[in-house]
C-alpha cells in the first residue's frame, strides 16, 4: 500500500501544509494564519486541525496517515524531541512530538524549518538524485542544510547547515542578528543587498535604480543585468562573497551538487555565471569538478515536502 503523509511548514505568521505520497507528489495544499499571539497550545491546535484538513480535502481517511512531518523554526533539543526556543512561534522547551501525537495519534518527526526545506529540494528538487546536497538559500537571512544519503545532517547539536553565520568581515562589517560582526547573511541576504544599494544611493552614486518606486533586490538584480554600474557593484560584492562561502563549506562537505534557494536565485546568468566563476576560483579542483550550482526547484513547497520526507524516511 502506497504510504500517505502529511507535511506541515510552520512559520510564524502562516502555516503552510500538504498532503504527500510516497513518490512526493502534493495532492492538496493549505495555508491557514498561525496566530502565535493565542499561545502555543492554539497554535498545536491550529497544526494539528490543518493535518486534519488537508488529509481529508485529498480524500484520505484518518487511519489511512503514516504520519505527520514538522519544519519548525528555531532551535531544538532532538534528544528529547523538543523545541527548545522559536522566537517566531514564543516557544521554549515545547515537547513538539508529545504534544502533535497526542492531538493526531499517528507518528509525528520534526526538524528545523531550513532543514526540512533542504530535504525537501534534496528529495525532489534541485538535489533529486544526487547523495550529496548543500542547500543554500537567499532571503531575509541566509540558511541552508546539509543532506548526504537522503538524511539531514543536524551536527552535534542540531546546529549543522548554519550557512549564514560564516563570519567573512570581522573588521569591517555589519552587526548581525546573530550578535556577531560580518555574517555571509549581512553581506550577501536580499536584504543585505538591498540595504547596500540603496547605501549606495543616499551617498549620491548615479544609478538608474534611482528611478525605481519601492526599489526591491530583484530590482538591484535586473538593473546590474543592464549594465548599471552601482547595481552590478553590490550584485558582484554579494556574489563574490558567497562564492567564496560555497568555496569554503565545499572543500569542507565535498557535495555533488549545491542548491539556491530563495528570490535571488531565480536571477539567472547574473547571479550563476559570477557565482560559478568565485567559487572555482576558491575551491579546491577536484572539489569543483564534483559540485554542481543549481536553482532551487520547490520554491515555497520545499517546507511542507521535507517535512513529509521526515516521515518517510
Amino acid at each position: 500500500m502506497r504510504r500517505k503523509v502529511v507535511g506541515i511548514d510552520v512559520g510564524g505568521t502562516f502555516l503552510k501544509a500538504a498532503a504527500v505520497t510516497e513518490e512526493g507528489r502534493i495532492v492538496v495544499k493549505e495555508e491557514w494564519p498561525t496566530e502565535v499571539v493565542q499561545g502555543t497550545a492554539a497554535v498545536l491546535d491550529r497544526m494539528a486541525g490543518i493535518a486534519r484538513a488537508v488529509a481529508e480535502k485529498a480524500g484520505w481517511t484518518w487511519h489511512e496517515v503514516d504520519g505527520i512531518g514538522l519544519g519548525v523554526p528555531g532551535f531544538h533539543d532532538f534528544q528529547n524531541d523538543l523545541c527548545e526556543e522559536s522566537v517566531n512561534l514564543g516557544w521554549k522547551n515545547v515537547p513538539v512530538i508529545a504534544e502533535m501525537e497526542n492531538r493526531l495519534g499517528v507518528p509525528v518527526r520534526f526538524d528545523n524549518d531550513a532543514n526540512a526545506a533542504a530535504l525537501g529540494e534534496a528529495w525532489v528538487g534541485g538535489g533529486k538524485d544526487y547523495r550529496h546536497t548543500l542547500f543554500v538559500t537567499l532571503g531575509t537571512g541566509v540558511g541552508g542544510g546539509i543532506v548526504i544519503d537522503d538524511q539531514i545532517y543536524r551536527g552535534a547539536n542540531g546546529m549543522a547547515g548554519e550557512i549564514g553565520h560564516l563570519v567573512l568581515e570581522p573588521e569591517h562589517g555589519e552587526r548581525c542578528n546573530c550578535g556577531h560582526i560580518g555574517c555571509l547573511e549581512t553581506i550577501s541576504s536580499a536584504t543585505a543587498i538591498l540595504r547596500a544599494a540603496k547605501q549606495r544611493l543616499q551617498r549620491g552614486d548615479e544609478s538608474s535604480l534611482r528611478m525605481v518606486e519601492n526599489l526591491t533586490t530583484r530590482d538591484v538584480f535586473e538593473h546590474a543585468a543592464q549594465g548599471d554600474r552601482v547595481a552590478a557593484d553590490v550584485i558582484d560584492y554579494a556574489v563574490h562573497k558567497l562564492g567564496y562561502a560555497l568555496a569554503l563549506l565545499a572543500n569542507t562537505l565535498n557535495p555533488e551538487v549545491i542548491v539556491i534557494g530563495g528570490g535571488p536565485s531565480k536571477a539567472g546568468d547574473v547571479l550563476y555565471k559570477p557565482l560559478n566563476r568565485y567559487f572555482q576560483t576558491y575551491a579546491l579542483k577536484r572539489v569543483v569538478e564534483a559540485a554542481e550550482i543549481r536553482p532551487a526547484e520547490l520554491g515555497n513547497d520545499a517546507g511542507v515536502l521535507g517535512a513529509a520526507k521526515l516521515v518517510l524516511g
